[in-house]
């Protein structure tokens, strides 16, 4: 057995026979009673651990004794604290920890090596800037019936979207509507996730809000987005069971030089610009871009998003350098997509090299976003 799921059960504990089987690696129980956990319930090849949505206030210090452990998502539950035993597990690249109890971040959780992709909102330590920024953001609002749901368009962990028709005074427009399911998502919660759509303003190369929706018959929040046209695709999909933190790709994608410079640099922009407004995305990943053949690129999904403030300087510097490295993946899988012509092949060694100061396990030695950038804008 190397994969179990036991999502929506009642269990109260983790139970302890999974410590005996050898081979298992990923242990799902979202949405159960979960309580506590045993250091026996800990599986010695453990590589995904997903708690979601449980009653937990507290991990066993022997979560630092699982050297496998990549991905961990804990958001919904009632952690006051992290155990400091944790920061053994030097290949943890994804952390969920929103919807807790949590009053700070510890120092040694912001320099694990391989964190990568980071979701805090929702705890007592963001709930003054998330109230902040919901209160004054400049997002208008629109009324339920001025909108006509038309066909679904996708849906993900925290809602569902639809192309709808837009109905004011100065006629009809095509937009997108995302209705939020409401409930704890494996990020986080769904007021988070419009506090950071609608904070974080305009920029040519982020997905953001137009309004947000008020008077839904069922009482369900929603926000209105512009309407991306039909060349836009999803760069990737997300990550399977096997490759556990890194996106799976179409076997046949490939991209052109130009095309993969500026799907780069739009995201270089658009991380650096969300930081700049406190914003850290969190799920900085290619399943989370649109982008044409011509590279231009969105990003979206705003499900993991984390506020924090910017006059904090060494927190919002240990921050910036966790999304560099989400950048430092997105570059590196990118160079491997590239089909360059014998002239542009130096330039996409940079670029691959770009990638490599990116992904350092020393967070202080990585590039700032403004950094890397700038340095894709000379390759431009």
């Amino acid at each position: 057995l190397r994969v179990i799921f036991c999502s929506d059960n009642p269990f109260t504990a983790l139970p302890e026979v999974l410590g005996q089987c050898a081979t298992l690696s990923m242990v799902g129980f979202k949405a159960n009673r979960i309580t506590q956990v045993s250091p026996k319930a800990l599986p010695p090849q453990l590589r995904w651990l997903i708690l979601t949505d449980n009653a937990l206030t507290s991990l066993p210090a022997a979560i630092g004794d699982c050297p496998q452990l990549q991905k961990l998502m804990l958001a919904g539950n009632q952690l006051s604290a992290l155990p400091s035993e944790l920061a053994r597990c030097t290949r943890l690249e994804l952390l969920r920890i929103s919807a807790n109890q949590l009053t700070e971040l510890p120092e040694w959780l912001l320099h694990l090596p391989r964190l990568t992709w980071l979701a805090f909102a929702g705890n007592p330590l963001t709930q003054t800037l998330e109230a902040t920024a919901l209160a004054h953001s400049p997002t208008p609002q629109l009324a339920w019936s001025e909108l006509a749901l038309e066909q679904l368009l996708g849906e993900g962990a925290s809602g569902v979207i639809h192309q709808a028709l837009l109905r004011t005074d100065g006629g009809e427009q095509a937009v997108a509507v995302k209705l939020f399911k409401g409930a704890v998502t494996s990020d986080g919660l769904p007021d988070c996730e419009m506090a950071a759509c609608m904070h974080a303003g305009t920029h040519p190369h982020v997905v953001s809000a137009m309004a947000r929706v008020s008077g839904h018959p069922e009482h369900k929040q929603a926000l209105v987005m512009p309407l991306m046209s039909p060349e836009f695709v999803n760069l990737a999909g997300p990550p399977s069971l096997a490759s556990c933190t890194r996106d799976v790709y179409p076997a046949d994608k490939r991209l052109s030089w130009p095309a993969t410079l500026r799907i780069a640099q739009g995201m270089a922009s658009a991380a650096h610009h969300l930081h700049t407004r406190g914003i850290l995305h969190g799920d900085l990943y290619a399943h989370n871009i649109l982008h044409t053949t011509e590279g231009d690129a969105r990003l979206s999904d705003f499900g993991a998003a984390s506020f924090f403030d910017v006059r904090e300087a060494a927190l919002a510097h240990d921050l910036e350098k966790i999304e560099v490295r989400a950048l430092g993946c997105l570059l590196e899988e990118l160079a491997a997509l590239c089909d360059a012509t014998r002239l542009e092949d130096e330039k996409l060694q940079a670029m691959a090299q770009l990638a490599q100061y990116c992904l350092c396990d020393q967070p202080a030695r990585r590039p700032s976003l403004a950094e890397v950038r700038d340095q894709l804008i000379v390759l431009m």
